[in-house]
């Protein structure tokens, strides 16, 4: 990729940090009510897998959704003003976290029923092949999903029928509060893809390099061959399953050695390291997506 697409990857993974952080502070000051899950730490997924896609692409996601609106371009104004339960929110205010949705833009938003989406994603990915055109679906979901019936009946589905759907498990380790050493007997989660003869792979979910390698030859598949493929993105959330969960489930060093492999602090690391940019420029950078965010604050404010 050049320099000018690098920078906006980083960019956008950066708005996605900072707009989470910003929604904390708004929750925590009573202004956002409701559930409220947070992206902070699992960035590298949704923008590597999102800025492959083309205009005419879909995608859908379950409750943790905010980061794949920002990553698919929707104005941070309209998703803060949807937290706050205001009209002029992207769901009108009636949709609330769980529910950014975007349907010109290609966004079919979250799901608050874990798993629930997957069948939608393979009835998306049906309609792609009645039309016959060479779209694809991206299917976000967490690993909690991959126990539900929803998972198998949707993987099952697009692999009989030839559906260009990508399904994408974000493997942050918990489910809520429950390791996924206690709740799933298979480890590797991307071999359930094999019960049904999908292709599959896992990926470092927090390089986000190997993120657009690994969807990149999967969209490709969907596109060409009109085939579903299984992809395992072993990530990690900073924070609680939402805000109203302390996580005393897992220790706090635990949590700080997985923030040494932060997407952001990565992939800024590499541009340095490979010359393209400054620590100067990206400093740069973060002061404007501080404040596209103030601006965003004023917006839902007045």
């Amino acid at each position: 990729m050049d320099r000018k697409e690098a920078l906006s990857l980083y960019r956008t993974m950066l708005l996605i940090r900072r707009f989470e952080e910003r929604s904390a502070q708004l929750y925590v000051e009573g202004k956002i009510g409701g559930f409220l899950h947070l992206y902070i730490g699992q960035e590298a997924v949704g923008v590597g897998a999102i800025s492959l896609m083309r205009p005419d692409d879909y995608m859908i996601a379950y409750y943790r959704d905010h980061g794949y609106a920002l990553a698919r371009g929707a104005d941070p104004r309209l998703l803060l003003a949807e937290l706050c339960g205001k009209l002029t929110g992207i769901s009108r205010g009636k949709g609330g976290s769980m529910h950014f949705y975007d349907v010109p833009g290609g966004n079919f938003g979250g799901d608050g029923i874990v798993g629930g989406h997957l069948p939608l994603a393979a009835g998306m990915g049906y309609g792609i092949r009645l039309r016959g055109s060479d779209q694809v679906c991206l299917c976000f979901f967490g690993d909690g999903a991959v126990n539900e019936g929803a998972f198998h009946e949707a993987l099952n589905v697009s692999a009989l029928w030839d559906l260009p759907v990508v399904y994408i498990i974000e493997n942050n380790r918990y489910g809520m509060g429950t390791s996924i050493d206690r709740a799933s007997s298979v480890k590797d989660l991307y071999q359930r893809g094999s019960a049904y003869g999908i292709t599959r792979r896992d990926v470092n979910g927090m390089d986000l390099v190997a993120v657009r390698t690994a969807i990149g030859e999967a969209i490709e598949r969907a596109r060409k061959e009109k085939r579903p493929t299984l992809i395992e993105a072993e990530t990690y959330r900073y924070r609680g399953h939402s805000m109203s969960d302390p996580g005393k489930y897992r220790t706090k060093e635990e949590v700080e050695d997985m923030m040494k492999s932060d997407p952001i602090l990565l992939w800024a690391k590499r541009l340095i390291e490979q010359e393209r940019v400054t620590q100067a420029e990206l400093d740069a950078l973060d002061k404007e997506v501080v404040a596209q965010m103030d601006d965003a604050v004023h917006f839902v404010e007045t």
